[in-house]
């Protein structure tokens, strides 16, 4: 007993220094993953470019009543075209065709291009389908020259920076051999700029906010169709995020907090001496499994 007795402050003193180095040991790798996270982090990421998907509402703002809509949506009866084998193998092919044409032009002319072409291709944009039919989109069409100057001002300031600070070596040297810069010409030169904006929220008419479902994937297929539709009118553009610069135009477009630029189109038609790289895409078989 007297033995256990003396051996006991041993014991303890043992014990305190296998803590003590676990303790040092669990802190060193926390230190690590955290130098790791540092610098595997993209400082370049835009926070209005980040899915809002998941956009918490506060606890005010929460609405346990009904999103706004009726309750009880009428149905009615639908009808739809049908083609035979040969005539949809065949629109499918002349379809492809159409947009396996579209390139991302970065030389546009001033030419003037229809005002009503815009309104019909954005009129195509707003027929995508959405979470919950929510439509948690705004297209900001900008055809003044003072605004579209102001818009190339602020995009060509942030881009610098991008470019010489915030994308890293990796992203700009894969950037040069498509010889692209901060520089942004089109911005003026195109008769129109289009400025597509989410909805990370809404608001009902009592002012509360209104969860938009799946906004980011929503607005994603808007745009995917207004290209479709660009194309199919015979106009071009270059699909442009221009990282960290939507704060400064939202305020610009006096356009609320809830919405955040995700995508700016110059549109119009190239210019006679437009270039472009001679890149391939990738093969059906590459890029299609089926099981």
């Amino acid at each position: 007993m007297a033995l256990f007795s003396s051996l006991t402050p041993v014991f303890i003193a043992i014990i305190c220094v296998l803590i003590r180095v676990i303790l040092k040991k669990t802190n060193g790798e926390k230190e690590k993953h955290d130098i790791k996270s540092k610098l595997t982090s993209r400082p370049w990421v835009d926070e209005d470019l980040k899915d809002g998907t998941d956009h918490p509402l506060e606890e005010e703002d929460v609405d346990e009543e009904w999103q706004g809509l009726e309750e009880n949506v009428a149905h009615v009866p639908f009808t739809a075209e049908r083609y035979s084998e040969a005539e949809m193998i065949k629109r499918s092919q002349t379809f492809y065709e159409l947009l396996n044409k579209r390139r991302s032009v970065r030389f546009l002319s001033d030419e003037p291009v229809p005002r009503e072409v815009i309104d019909n291709v954005i009129r195509t944009a707003g027929t995508s389908p959405s979470g919950a039919h929510t439509e948690p989109w705004t297209f900001v069409v900008v055809q003044d020259r003072y605004l579209k100057r102001k818009i190339r001002e602020i995009v060509e300031e942030e881009e610098e920076i991008n470019y010489k600070k915030r994308m890293g070596d990796r992203w700009v040297n894969d950037l040069k051999r498509l010889r692209t810069n901060w520089i942004k010409e089109y911005l003026d030169t195109a008769p129109y700029l289009i400025l597509i904006f989410k909805q990370v929220y809404g608001r009902f008419p009592n002012g509360k906010k209104r969860t938009h479902y799946y906004n980011e994937i929503s607005v994603s297929i808007a745009c995917g169709i207004l290209l479709a539709a660009l194309q199919n009118a015979g106009l071009y553009t270059v699909t442009s995020t221009p990282l960290n610069c939507g704060p400064q135009l939202r305020v610009l477009l006096q356009r609320p907090a809830n919405e955040k630029l995700l995508l700016l189109l110059p549109v119009g038609y190239p210019k006679k001496d437009a270039t472009v790289p001679a890149l391939t895409r990738k093969p059906l078989e590459d890029i299609m499994v089926v099981m």
